[in-house]
């Protein structure tokens, strides 16, 4: 049976009002969203298990069943845990699927060490599973403050999430989950939880530029230094026609996110095979650094104007030498962009988002932009409107490179008007991406739009790309006739004396309660009747 994600939707909020007294929304996600992905691995392995075994179940009860009773038969065991093996890299005994642990819960049986040696289990497994669960600590006493409390809590955000059919879901069931709960939730935490994300229309938008002529290619590969949810580039699968043989590298500093990452690109399928993930930090631990070290596509949304190093060894390094300066260390854009681009193949394209700064700050960052531009490789400068980030409401601008362009023209699209308001945040929707998009690919001048700058226009004006200067937005305003003016204001005059009348009416109805009182009030009355008649 089908699921949408209104009813994902409701278990996450139920789940969340669980720990939401408990912890913060930077903490509870890690415990939703891995659980969720333990029910995902569990319930896939169940329904792979009895379409192997050559049965049919109704339900994942059913299922169980079937599975329990195969597992404990020694001629069919060590069969079937070959077959899983092979097909997902691990193996969970019938006593520690999500299913069995749900029926302990309701049978009042249920103990997190259960759970916990299941969470093991999966991370001892496969390389690939190393430490994924790390970051869900079932004994904290922000659970509880006794053993029974915790299994109690845990116990109920289990039976929540055991609402969700991951096996008939409708869409991407963790990036749907993510964003939701950073949408929800995220302001009520301290931490900026939504850093880690890029919103759906952004990424459509930057998927669609980095994937343009390439749908049919066999092996693409996808590269994001600063992967974050790994959301990003999991939007390739969506433009490729060959979704099945893409390889996806990807780098991310923060544990926890890099272990959401994980389990995103598994929760989409992506076979072991494909993965190739880091967790360090991009800019001090260059990566990859054995071949392939090149990729057809990268995809970026860094930090904003994070602090670096910028040490003088730097300097030396590969990503940074030919230009001749560093990125300063309070501002670490261009940094983050000269990564990615000396990891682009020569006919590939890159789409980085960064603030608009980076179009036309001095110093360091002029002379990294004069290089660029001098080369050739800056092709697209893309304006997006404001607050449509969630960790941020500053606007924000899609920079795209190629190594391949000698025209060293660029083009301009101002595109800050294109959203549509939803709640808080404003949202690039689908026929908004197809608009940009489609000036992107006919790279022509289009009134109050976009413009297609020369190299020459660019030099003039002193490599500067602010987009303003390139694209005029400005709409003349309608003159009035002096003959209308005259009268709106006559009429204004009239209207106020009529309101003036009206409000020392008001007044003559009041007196003070005391002499001092209604001495202060005839003052008043007198002033405003004093104003009223062009006294001052």
């Amino acid at each position: 049976m089908e699921q949408n994600s209104s009813t994902l939707y409701n278990a996450l909020w139920a789940s969340a009002d669980i720990l939401r007294s408990k912890m913060d929304a930077n903490e509870y996600k890690n415990y939703l969203l891995g659980i969720i992905f333990y029910k995902y691995l569990s319930d896939n392995m169940l329904d792979y298990a009895v379409d192997q075994l050559e049965e049919k179940a109704d339900d994942l009860k059913q299922a169980q069943a079937i599975y329990t009773k195969a597992y404990a038969n020694p001629e069919l065991q060590q069969d079937l845990k070959e077959v899983l093996n092979t097909q997902f890299s691990y193996v969970i005994e019938p006593q520690y699927t999500f299913t069995q642990l749900l029926n302990d819960i309701n049978n009042s049986t249920f103990q997190l060490e259960t759970l916990a040696q299941g969470f093991r289990n999966i991370e001892q497994a496969h390389e690939i599973f190393a430490n994924l669960f790390q970051d869900i600590d079932l004994y904290s006493r922000k659970l509880g403050a006794s053993p029974q409390k915790q299994n109690e809590t845990i116990s109920a955000v289990m039976k929540k999430l055991a609402e969700v059919d991951l096996d008939g879901y409708v869409g991407d069931i963790l990036g749907d989950a993510y964003e939701y709960m950073i949408s929800e939730f995220a302001s009520e935490s301290g931490k900026k939880a939504g850093e880690f994300y890029t919103p759906h229309g952004v990424a459509k938008l930057m998927t669609k530029i980095v994937m343009h002529g390439k749908h049919k290619q066999k092996g693409f590969s996808i590269y994001d230094p600063t992967m974050g949810s790994g959301s990003l580039m999991l939007n390739i699968k969506k433009e490729s026609q060959e979704p099945g043989t893409v390889l996806y590298f990807g780098q991310e500093i923060n544990t926890s996110t890099y272990n959401l990452a994980r389990m995103n690109l598994m929760l989409h399928q992506v076979p072991i095979a494909n993965q190739y993930l880091s967790n360090a930090d991009t800019l001090s631990d260059d990566w990859p650094t054995d071949e392939p070290t090149n990729f057809d596509g990268v995809l970026m949304n860094p930090p904003y104007s994070a602090h670096w190093s910028a040490v003088k060894g730097f300097l030396d390094d590969a990503r940074f030498a030919p230009y001749g300066v560093l990125a300063p260390k309070s501002r670490a854009d261009f940094a983050f962009l000269l990564h990615g681009f000396y990891h682009l193949k020569s006919k590939g394209t890159m789409a980085i988002v960064l603030p608009h700064g980076v179009l036309f700050r001095g110093s360091s960052e002029e002379k990294i932009r004069r290089t660029l531009l001098e080369n050739g490789h800056i092709y697209a400068v893309i304006g997006l409107p404001a607050n449509i980030f969630y960790n941020t409401g500053i606007p924000t601008t899609i920079i795209v490179l190629r190594k391949d362009y000698n025209q060293r023209d660029v083009l301009f699209i101002d595109a800050q008007e294109l959203f549509e308001k939803a709640r808080t945040k404003n949202v690039l929707t689908d026929e908004h991406v197809e608009t940009i998009f489609k000036a992107y690919v006919e790279r022509k001048t289009i009134d109050k739009f976009s413009y297609l700058a020369s190299f020459t226009e660019i030099e003039a004006n002193d490599f500067n790309l602010n987009i303003p200067r390139y694209v005029d937005t400005f709409e003349t305003e309608p003159e009035i006739p002096l003959a209308d003016l005259s009268t709106a204001m006559m009429q204004t005059q009239q209207e106020l004396k009529i309101a003036e009348k009206e409000l020392i009416a008001m007044l003559d109805e009041l007196t003070g309660t005391t002499p001092e009182a209604e001495k202060e009030l005839a003052d008043f009355k007198a002033a405003l009747q004093g104003v009223g008649n062009g006294k001052h």
